[in-house]
Order: C-alpha cells, then structure tokens, then sequence
C-alpha cells in the first residue's frame, strides 16, 4: 500500500494516496470547524489499494486563509488539487459544508466524479438569520464562546463523556475565527435546491439519527431531490458519524463505491 503524502500546493494543505491497480480513488470534503483529520477513522477501515485525497478548507487546519469565501471557491480549491495531482475518475465524499461543497463538485465536474456520498449535509442549510449572529460572534468573542452550543449538536448523548470529546472541542476552538466565519459565509449564501436534480453520479445519502446540525428529515429532504439516490441513516451518531461511528460507514462507502 502506498502512504498518505501530506504537503501543500497553492496555499491548500492536502493528502495524498494514489489508487492502485484500478482501485477507486475517494476525494474528502471536510465539516465547518475541523480539517482532514475529521476522516482519519474512515480512511483506515477503507481497502488499502483504494486511493485518498484529503484536504484542508482556507482558514482550516494549515490551510491558507482567503478574504472572501464561497461553495464554489471551495469546489475550486479541489479542482485545483485533482488538476495538480493528473486525477482522472474519483468518489467524491462530503460531509456537512463539505457536502456543498460536494454537490458543486458534482455539477461542475459531472464526467469525472463516478460516486457521490453526501453526509449530514442539505441543498441550503441555514439561513441569514441564523448565520450572521454566529458570525458577529465568532469575530468578536472567538469559537470558544460557543463551542458548547455548537458541540452538542455535533455528537450523540454520552458522546461528550468519552475521552475522545477533548480532541474535537481542542480542534473547533482552535480553528481561526476569521477562517470559520468566511465558510460561515459562504453556507449563509449557498442554495443548491433548484441545481441538485442535475446530479447525476450514483448517490448515496447519509444522516446521523442523532444530529441536530442537519436533522436527518432535513437531509433525507435534499436525498429526494438527487435523482436515484439512496438515504440511509446511522444510529448513535449525531452531525460527525464518520467520527462516532466510522466502522458503519466506512461500510457504506465500501458498498456504494467499491
């Protein structure tokens, strides 16, 4: 098995493992408020020929920052690491904002992306009036004064009394708030309701039964609109199942993409 490379182009911190012998390659879209570490529990438990490409938002992990922030730039950023790397054919795997980020990718380059996973995502999520308080916030007082909020609609209950916990409150609070808020932004600004149906890569679906980011009607909602896709819905895992329950899906990937 080839090892993960990690390294940087263009400002955009990535991770690296070509496919071997045909196998599927999976490109990784991270949630708002952590990077690609978010996926590592996922990626050990996939097959080790299949190839991996992470990568971190601007203003995320060791990502550089960007002034302005959209769904579409951060589609962007990806198409600029699959031209680097000579990435022909991929899975594109999404997860929340990365989810968005997904479906663009999906509409923009409809001929390469042989498999779509959306997890705990929506076609618009939030609205203004949600989003602009956070990001006053955000910039005013840091993560830190809302970490609680946000992390108890990102875990299942009993989630916060495991060990583990500290290691995603530590990677929320740590993210820049200038970083946060920009993708803030760009979630505020982004509806892909009257685009999605246009998806045409075999799509899978994914919710957390326990996630109170994206509440699974939410996300099975915008499943209905992607024509053919399947939703299926993860037990004891709320907005990060790839973290609480990484073995089921895993699973799913596995039988969806392999």
């Amino acid at each position: 098995m080839t090892t993960e490379t990690f390294t940087a182009h263009q400002g955009i911190h990535y991770g690296y493992r070509p496919a071997e012998a045909g196998a599927p390659l999976v490109v990784f879209a991270n949630s708002l408020g952590t990077d690609l570490r978010v996926w590592d529990r996922v990626v050990a438990r996939l097959p080790g020929a299949w190839g991996v490409l992470r990568s971190d938002k601007r203003g995320h992990g060791l990502s550089e920052a960007s002034a302005a922030l959209s769904i579409e730039s951060m589609a962007a950023d990806l198409e600029t690491l699959l031209d680097h790397l000579g990435i022909g054919r991929f899975a594109g795997v999404g997860l929340s904002v990365g989810g968005q980020i997904m479906q663009a990718l999906a509409l923009r380059r409809p001929a390469q992306m042989s498999h779509l996973v959306l997890s705990d995502t929506a076609a618009k999520i939030g609205s203004p009036e949600l989003w602009n308080p956070r990001i006053e916030t955000v910039l005013a007082k840091g993560i830190a004064s809302i970490s609680e909020a946000i992390l108890a609609r990102w875990f299942a209950p009993g989630y916060s009394e495991t060990p583990d916990f500290r290691m995603w409150r530590a990677m929320l609070e740590r993210t820049p708030a200038e970083g946060y808020a920009a993708v803030c932004a760009a979630l505020r600004d982004a509806d892909f309701t009257a685009r999605i149906g246009a998806i045409t890569a075999p799509t899978l679906v994914v919710a957390g039964a326990d996630d109170a980011s994206t509440p699974p009607a939410l996300v099975k909602a915008t499943a209905e609109l992607i024509p053919g896709a399947r939703f299926e819905v993860i037990e004891k895992a709320g907005h990060l199942p790839c973290v609480e329950q990484p073995e089921a899906f895993a699973a799913l990937l596995r039988a969806h993409i392999g």
